[in-house]
Parts: structure tokens; sequence; C-alpha cells
């Protein structure tokens, strides 16, 4: 189905030279955008080259997303509070992937073991928050406080950390691999163990960081940064 959507894109009528498409979903976006060889933009929006329509809408019907073209209208995400997370996770809801918490104050909250992936957490306050085994997979997570969270053996996979505050944060055996992790404050993070492959570690603060036995193989850093680092990792 992906080759049939895939041909239909480069060949039936194309209107527009680029486009940039919204869609309701972040999950939606990041698949249609590999179906339609477009760019993903990390959240609900996909770039492409041309825009057939017909291709468009066929992946949208697959996947049960609404899209626009972003100008005319604005695909928004689904907002979900603080306390309706709470609650649902109290009842036993584990599953809350592609959810809005943009600004979100869930201070020092047990979510060990939530799916996240794919949220839109930023600028959210998730400190001292216990994030142990979490699903955080392509998260947005810019400029998020999360300064003392437990995010050990945590899903960040190609997590979006830019700017964010991981001060004393526990990130033991995290998975962070093709994370960006650009200009984040790590000073005092517990990186034992983790795997930071191909993460964009560039403009990172590694002030009293630990990073032995961390994963750096083909890392984007700045290895003078490390010189800041209180244990190095044994290879990278």
């Amino acid at each position: 189905m992906k080759n049939i959507i895939s041909i239909g894109w480069n060949n039936l009528l194309k209107r527009h030279k680029e486009s940039v498409l919204l869609f309701d979903s972040i999950a939606a976006a990041s698949e249609i955008a590999l179906m339609l060889n477009g760019q993903w933009d990390g959240c609900n929006g996909v770039i492409v080259a041309f825009s057939d329509e017909v291709a468009v809408k066929t992946a949208a019907k697959l996947l049960k997303a609404t899209w626009c073209y972003q100008g005319a209208s604005k695909a928004v995400l689904g907002r979900v509070t603080a306390d309706e997370i709470l609650r649902r996770y109290a009842i036993g809801e584990r599953n809350f992937v592609n959810a809005n918490l943009r600004c979100a104050v869930l201070t020092s909250v047990k979510l060990s073991k939530i799916n996240l992936s794919y949220a839109s957490l930023s600028w959210a306050n998730l400190s001292q928050a216990n994030l142990s085994k979490a699903d955080l997979t392509a998260a947005d997570l810019t400029q998020a406080n999360l300064s003392g969270a437990d995010l050990s053996k945590a899903y960040l996979i190609r997590a979006n950390l830019s700017e964010a505050d991981l001060q004393q944060a526990s990130l033991q055996g995290a998975n962070l691999s093709s994370a960006n992790l650009s200009e984040v404050n790590l000073t005092g993070a517990d990186l034992t163990g983790a795997n930071l492959s191909l993460a964009d570690l560039r403009g990172a603060n590694f002030h009293l960081c630990n990073l032995s036995q961390a994963n750096l193989t083909d890392a984007k850093l700045i290895e003078s940064d490390l010189a800041f680092a209180q244990q190095y990792p044994n290879k990278y």
C-alpha cells in the first residue's frame, strides 16, 4: 500500500512546488511523512516538495487522520489536562500516545511505565517526576523542566530535549539514541549506561555529569565539553 501511495505521490498532478501539511496527530504526521517521502517536523507538520491531494487523502484515510494546508487553517492537537492524565493513570491506563501536554505542570508525579510517545511536552514542568521506564519515543520536550526527574531505563529515542533542564536527573540505562539534546543542561545528571548513540549533544552542559559506560557512538558533540563531566564514558 505504501508503494502505491508513493507512486501516486510522484506521478499524479502536482499542484504546489512545496507545501506544509498539518495533521491532527503527531503519530499520523510521522507515518505519512514516510509514506509520501516528506519531511516530518517532529510535531504534526509534514513538508513536501509537491502536494498531491489524492495521495495525501489516501494516506490520511488509512490512518484515520484529518489534515489541512498550513495557512488555510490549523490542525489542532487535542489537549489533555494534567489532572486527566493523573486520573486515568490512577485507574490503570498507561497509553497516552500523542497527548498534548504543552506547559503542563506535573511536578513530583509518579508516572512510571507511562506511554507518552509522540507527546507534546514542550515547556512542561516535570521536575522530580518518576518517569522510569516511560516510553517517550519522539516526544517533544523542548525547554521542559526535568530537573531531578527519574528517567531511568526510559525510552527517549528521537525525542527532542533541546534546551531542556535535566539537572540532577537520573537517566541510568535510558535509551536516547538519535535524540536532540542540544543546549540541554545535564549538570549533575546520572547517565550511567545510557545509550546516546547518534544523539545531538552540541552545546550540552556536562558539569559533574556521570557518563560512565554511556554509549556515545556517532554522537554529535564538542569533545572539550566532556572535560567538565564527573565520569567519562569508557569509549566514544
